[in-house]
């Protein structure tokens, strides 16, 4: 039986989502109908968005909030919901990175990017399960290669990132029960991300990136907000505990680039 990916009714909450991926994932949302709410803490980048979001017609919430701050994160979700009419797919991809050797970083350096990444992930489906505690709810965590690619200049984001999906899968297990779906989306090299500025900032670099992908091209932000709409729609209703690289392929083999600044593909909310 076919169906169509239809959001007209449903709300998604994007947590991180003012810019880059995140923020083309909200787009991707706004185009299928959804009502929308995004969190950033840059109350400046929220305005942004909800203005560039709202330009497809619908409804549009903005809320500013660090995600290391739980009773933010929750009092966020809990307007969302209220406002919106609850919530029923839950996007998480705030995160931050900087490339630097383990001995090169400070202690706080790498406790940052944990807080933001892992701690800030369990704060945000924490908070949000008390709306998502219902058949037919789904979450999707926006992860990185660094979740299973050792890569140099990353120690701290192949930490975090690693967790990342090791809290997706203990989610989908105790969460599976309640109709709650959890996934993990990993962005590959996706064109036009500051994460692919930095890892090919120059047209010699960037054709050395695309031979490396099994495709021979780069993603767009819009392959990655089309996993996402798959992932919330009840066409991938039997779907949960995967870590699904969007990549073209790169993941099998084109890693072997180190210039220790590959992507952290999200767009990141800071």
């Amino acid at each position: 039986m076919q169906q169509s990916i239809d959001y007209r009714g449903k709300t998604v909450f994007v947590a991180g989502g003012t810019s880059g991926i995140n923020l083309g994932i909200a787009h991707g949302f706004a185009r299928a109908g959804a009502r929308l709410a995004v969190l950033s803490r840059s109350l400046d980048k929220v305005d942004a968005a909800v203005a560039t979001l709202r330009a497809h017609g619908g409804e549009v919430r903005g809320y500013a909030a660090d995600v290391r701050d739980y009773a933010a994160v929750e009092a966020a979700l809990a307007s969302a919901a209220g406002e919106l009419g609850g919530i029923d797919v839950l996007i998480s991809g705030a995160a931050g990175n900087f490339p630097a050797p383990a001995l090169g970083m400070s202690a706080n350096g790498f406790k940052t990017v944990i807080d933001i990444d892992l701690l800030g992930t369990y704060h945000v489906l924490r908070a949000a399960y008390a709306h998502l505690n219902k058949p037919g709810a789904s979450i999707v965590n926006i992860s990185a290669p660094q979740s299973y690619n050792a890569m140099q200049l990353q120690m701290h984001v192949c930490a975090a990132k690693a967790g990342v999906d090791m809290v997706t899968r203990v989610a989908a297990i105790e969460w599976g029960a309640a109709g709650v779906r959890v996934n993990s989306v990993v962005p590959g090299p996706i064109a036009g991300t500051e994460g692919m500025r930095r890892l090919a900032p120059t047209p010699e670099m960037e054709k050395v990136v695309a031979d490396s992908v099994p495709m021979r091209q780069f993603g767009t932000v819009d392959d990655i907000a089309n996993c996402c709409l798959w992932l919330g729609s009840p066409l991938a209703r039997y779907v949960t505990g995967a870590v699904i690289p969007v990549d073209g392929g790169w993941s099998l083999g084109g890693t072997s680039i180190t210039s220790g600044a590959m992507p952290q593909a999200t767009g990141g909310g800071h």
